[in-house]
């Protein structure tokens, strides 16, 4: 049977399985150099990082000094009072801060998404302020503020440095925690909560059971992050602080003038780990509840 040219040529391409590999396509130049060009940016980005975690190994008297390799300064932070009470009030007020930005945030985030109108435009400006303002200028307005109320209304629980601290560091975590949760929630259709209401549950019931359940993922992302941005607040700490209740941001301030120490890049270490896991603690809570890479990505940024 006589085969026509079409099927010629069918039959002489190579299929898969047949052992003959496919000709790679050759890449551009603008692809080779944009390659290159990634490379430099995550050297340039991440190189600092990689430099103090190899200096946290370092066994000499200061940190730019390599003695040699050893966890020398990770046995010296058991050693020193103060840089684990540093590292506890920096740990304590984190979570406090990230508590009082979780529930302050969530509820901003829900009724955004769930009641739109002009005046979320208008508070999302206000959080948009609050996201883009100085550290500095927080500092300086929220300093006389607490001892307005701590001294001169006698608000003494505002003279308590954690508590002073706290707050600080919640006003910024509140803003990202906000945008989290309204992102989760503005996607998603209020069918199950029209439903709720029309089966008669209370307007408790059904926030608790169906609207917080479907913001649960953001909510929770949302305490990790604000945890991990409480960590380093460091201006503000500087301003707020109070004796006894020095964090680690302003501990290493301090430091500088002496020398840094081995010390610094160990406990550094440390913090940067539990900011990896925190995160990865984000991805994987939002990954469970289904949402993609892209939905992650989207969802983290407040997108």
């Amino acid at each position: 049977m006589s085969q026509t040219t079409t099927e010629t040529m069918l039959r002489a391409q190579p299929r898969k399985g047949d052992g003959v590999k496919a000709p790679r396509a050759k890449r551009s130049g603008s692809d080779i150099a944009f390659n290159v060009w990634g490379v430099i940016v995550m050297l340039f980005l991440f190189l600092p990082i990689i430099v103090i975690v190899i200096y946290s190994f370092n066994t000499g008297r200061l940190l730019v000094s390599w003695d040699g390799f050893g966890f020398d300064a990770f046995l010296t932070i058991l050693e020193k009072p103060a840089i684990q009470n540093a590292v506890r009030v920096s740990l304590i007020t984190a979570f406090i801060a990230a508590i009082i930005a979780t529930a302050l945030g969530t509820l901003a985030g829900i009724a955004m998404a769930r009641h739109p109108g002009k005046w979320v435009w208008w508070f999302l400006g206000l959080l948009l302020l609050v996201s883009v303002t100085p550290e500095i200028v927080d500092a300086v307005a929220l300093l006389p503020w607490m001892v307005f109320l701590g001294q001169d209304l006698g608000l003494t629980i505002f003279n308590d440095g954690i508590v002073r601290l706290s707050v600080g560091s919640s006003l910024f975590a509140t803003a990202v925690v906000s945008y989290i949760v309204r992102a989760r929630l503005v996607g998603m259709d209020a069918n199950l909560e029209e439903a709720s209401a029309d089966l008669y549950a209370k307007p408790t019931t059904t926030f608790r059971r169906i609207t917080l359940a479907l913001a649960m993922p953001a909510v929770l992302a949302g305490f990790l992050l604000a945890f991990t941005l409480s960590l380093d607040n460091t201006i503000v700490a500087a301003f707020v602080q109070v004796s006894g209740t020095t964090p680690w941001p302003v501990y290493v301030l301090s430091a500088v003038r002496s020398g840094l120490r081995p010390e610094i890049a160990a406990v550094s270490t440390i913090m940067l780990l539990l900011t990896l896991v925190a995160l990865a603690l984000v991805a994987l809570v939002l990954k469970r509840a289904g949402d993609s890479a892209t939905q992650i990505a989207r969802t983290m940024t407040g997108g």
